[in-house]
């Protein structure tokens, strides 16, 4: 099936800027159309039915609010006219989750395009491409703050494990590659049970010239993978997205988060959703629970006056960390 339907988060930053031109361009090639869909929260740091909020500050932060999606909207009708997608470019704003927004918005598109995340995004209207991929059920590609050379797919890099996500990350890339395309398949380490040999004939009798280039375990996977994509320049880096549960992260480290924050070139991630097991999800909620009992800390802390209801759910807290950890 022919890519013909494109949707691109823009939240105005730079990074946003580059995937919407990224997905004009591939949209110029191949005839699709393209949705901009500007996905916020309401950017209330307080609930707004806290009676102790005053009035003025309120108004502060709405007004706030209002200005930044303006702004936002600007740069959009700034960009449009270059762009040269005249009625096959719409633009929209959904208020809600970010990510739940571009993940449930992507499923009714061939594609979402993203900006890659910074720290210097507004809270309201960042988002995080790698839970995206796992939630939307479309490939994601991400895209560099500053990458201007357009949806050019003649080069890519595959980096392949053998596993669902890496075979569901081929599929996907091979709708992109051009007519005269070729793959490096990148593996790391001494594989053998990967059919590395089977894997060059799919991409052979798809008409696409396949080279294998293997590394030893010398660097972490994303230190390998970067430095080859800054060596050849590949148009466009396959990474198979894991449902890494922060417990995994945190003991063997996220390739796919280092390789998003570092690299140069366009990303394509794929669906990949692996559960969690009972004890990652213990491991997840006990330490969500701990983060929340050292602000509840930290503002017991902070007050002259302790206000009764935090000690009581600093309390319930302190009893649900040990009842996990038993």
């Amino acid at each position: 099936m022919p890519v013909m339907n494109l949707l691109v988060a823009f939240n105005g930053s730079d990074a946003s800027v580059a995937a919407l031109r990224y997905a004009a361009s591939l949209a110029k090639q191949r005839g699709a159309h393209v949705t901009a869909i500007l996905a916020h929260t309401a950017h209330e740091v307080i609930d707004r039915r806290s009676r102790w909020i005053p009035e003025e500050a309120r108004a502060l932060l709405e007004a706030a609010n209002s200005e930044i999606l303006a702004e936002v909207t600007r740069r959009f009708e700034e960009l449009r006219p270059a762009l040269g997608l005249g009625d096959a470019l719409d633009f929209r704003e959904e208020t809600g989750r970010v990510d739940t927004l571009l993940s449930e918005g992507a499923r009714y598109y061939d594609m979402l395009i993203v900006g890659a995340r910074t720290e210097s995004d507004d809270a309201h209207v960042t988002h995080h491409p790698d839970r995206i991929a796992l939630q939307s059920g479309r490939p994601v590609i991400v895209v560099p703050a500053g990458y201007d050379a357009g949806a050019q797919h003649s080069h890519a890099a595959l980096a392949w494990d053998g596993g669902r996500a890496a075979a569901r990350a081929l599929s996907d890339s091979l709708r992109l590659l051009e007519a005269d395309g070729r793959v490096s398949v990148l593996t790391v380490g001494k594989r053998t049970a990967w059919p590395i040999a089977d894997l060059m004939t799919h991409l052979e009798r798809h008409g696409v010239e396949a080279v294998h280039e293997n590394f030893p375990i010398t660097h972490p996977v994303a230190q390998t993978l970067l430095s080859y994509c800054e060596r050849h320049d590949p148009s466009l880096l396959v990474l198979g997205a894991y449902e890494h549960s922060k417990f995994r992260e945190d003991f063997l480290g996220g390739v796919t988060a280092e390789v998003l924050e570092k690299i140069k070139i366009p990303v394509l991630l794929p669906i990949e959703k692996r559960m969690m097991t009972n004890y990652e999800k213990i491991h997840v909620a006990r330490r969500d629970l701990e983060k929340l009992r050292a602000e509840l800390i930290a503002g017991i802390g902070t007050q002259k006056d302790r206000d009764p209801d935090l000690l009581i759910l600093h309390e319930r807290v302190s009893k649900a960390i040990n009842a996990l950890s038993a």
